[in-house]
């Protein structure tokens, strides 16, 4: 695994997503992240999600129905998936956004992002909820990301990447505090995996992907669980 040390928080956080919009203050920051991003294919946004936001979605994810889901075309994997409501549609809106788009694209160096797509997952302890390896390339995607939206810190459900022909892990991201995220490359020679959450906590959150297609406006006509 690379020896990148990541840079550390600071008071402000290098992008957060507000009432206002994209907030983005630290240029000396960013450029740790794309550093990182080279180097170990991912990086973190520390309170990407504005707190008094946060908390909106928390409670409406509490209001939420989750279904048993299983992903299609990956071998062995098992999550709780909420039924789209108030709490996706706001991540949905806040993340769809020009400025963020234009710096996740500055940091990752992808094609150009014309829409994100994802949904709110939760893993429970004990009920083998888990990810198998795999890359999610295809459907136009472009890289990945995941906001950890949990009420309580919980443990094991670590995102694992390695490279596919070695079957060498080179990066592991241990449990973020609710509202940040973990952005991570797709590629066709890397793989990657959620383990299963041990303790008692659940783990929940918002994941999906930066897309090349189709537009955020195209986006919202699609059907949706």
């Amino acid at each position: 695994m690379s020896n990148f040390v990541a840079p550390t928080d600071s008071a402000t956080p290098p992008v957060q997503l507000t009432r206002q919009g994209t907030i983005c203050e630290s240029i000396e920051t960013l450029a740790l992240l794309r550093l990182q991003f080279q180097q170990q294919h991912y990086f973190r946004l520390p309170h990407l999600i504005e707190p008094a936001l946060l908390d909106v979605v928390q409670k409406q994810i509490d209001h939420g129905e989750f279904y048993e889901r299983v992903h299609t075309r990956i071998d062995s994997n098992k999550e709780l998936c909420l039924r789209e409501n108030a709490a996706s549609a706001a991540l949905l809106f806040l993340i769809n956004d020009e400025k963020f788009f234009e710096i996740i694209q500055q940091l990752t160096a992808c094609e150009t992002i014309r829409c994100f797509d994802g949904r709110i997952y939760r893993a429970n302890p004990g009920n083998g909820h888990h990810d198998s390896w795999h890359n999610d390339i295809g459907d136009d995607r472009l890289v990945g990301m995941s906001i950890n939206l949990s009420r309580e810190e919980y443990s094991g459900g670590v995102l694992q990447l390695r490279e596919r022909e070695s079957g060498e892990t080179v990066s592991e991201i241990e449990n973020v505090r609710a509202g940040d995220a973990v952005v991570f490359r797709l590629a066709r020679s890397l793989q990657h995996r959620i383990s299963e959450v041990t303790g008692e906590a659940p783990k929940t959150a918002f994941a999906g992907w930066f897309k090349a297609q189709p537009h955020f406006s195209q986006l919202l006509k699609q059907p949706r669980s």
